[in-house]
């Protein structure tokens, strides 16, 4: 992205004014312009405004403020996190180095809140959470961020606030990935229909999951067993599904569990 000075300093030359010219408009001395242009000062912020009408440009435009360019490397950003799934040190890092690119970025800030571990770093994760549910005016961002906030809640033991938190979330019966993978054709379906598609299965293993647990804490082992034959089948009939261009092959990240089913299955039986 450029830099304010060399984009003043562009775009004066591009229309073949001299610094003195801007100066006089911006009643400031050229020696002030010429250490903008030279990144030795920045222009105040009250002459932004000023800066931007003198050459008929947007404020956006004068800071090279591409809103499409920027989606898109966060986009990237947010994939090569992905592809370390496992290793949360990795994907931590990455974001953190996105956010000096993008401070504030509603979409890594959200990602990182999600591999940051609780209860470890639960207080971080409260804080940061709390500061994207005030400030981002992207639903998705915002109730993504209640559900772990109600997961950091839990892990320190407040139940109430996480109970409390999760009553923010409205239920939803559908996706806009399903009516989108549904209704759309070609590229438009492709990319929702392979996100939902690892939504709902790492959902519907994750929900066996939940009822195992359940079902040994509350002495049906036979019901638990079940739960994580279901989960374990699952897992299996996925095995010759592949990999996509932004997203790794299910299996492969979900078949490491099948030994924890076995190690849980031997311990209750």
């Amino acid at each position: 992205m450029i830099k304010l000075g060399e984009k003043i300093k562009l775009l004066r030359k591009q229309r073949n004014i001299s610094q003195e010219v801007l100066a006089n408009y911006l009643g400031v001395s050229f020696q002030a312009v010429s250490k903008w242009e030279t990144e030795a000062a920045m222009p105040d912020v009250t002459l932004i405004p000023a800066i931007a009408s003198f050459f008929q440009v947007s404020t956006d435009e004068l800071f090279d403020f591409n809103i499409y360019m920027v989606e898109k490397n966060v986009e990237a950003i947010v994939i090569e996190y992905r592809k370390w799934d496992t290793d949360k040190v990795k994907s931590e890092q990455i974001l953190r180095e996105g956010l000096k690119k993008y401070p504030g970025n509603d979409v890594l800030l959200n990602c990182l809140v999600e591999v940051l571990p609780v209860p470890e770093r639960a207080s971080e994760v409260i804080d940061l959470c709390k500061t994207l549910i005030e400030g981002t005016k992207c639903a998705e961002v915002k109730y993504d961020v209640c559900r772990i906030l109600a997961g950091a809640y839990k892990s320190v033991g407040a139940y109430s606030l996480a109970k409390e938190t999760i009553e923010k979330i409205p239920e939803i019966y559908f996706t806009k990935l399903e009516v989108a993978a549904e209704l759309l054709e070609g590229e438009d379906m492709f990319e929702p229909a392979v996100n939902q598609k690892w939504l709902s299965f790492e959902g519907v293993i994750h929900m066996c999951e939940l009822l195992a647990d359940y079902y040994i804490a509350h002495g049906e082992k036979e019901k638990a067993i079940i739960q994580l034959d279901i989960a374990e089948k699952m897992i299996y009939a996925i095995q010759n599904d592949f990999e996509t261009q932004n997203s790794p092959k299910i299996y492969d990240v979900f078949s490491p569990r099948i030994e924890k089913y076995k190690a849980i299955r031997e311990s209750i039986v």
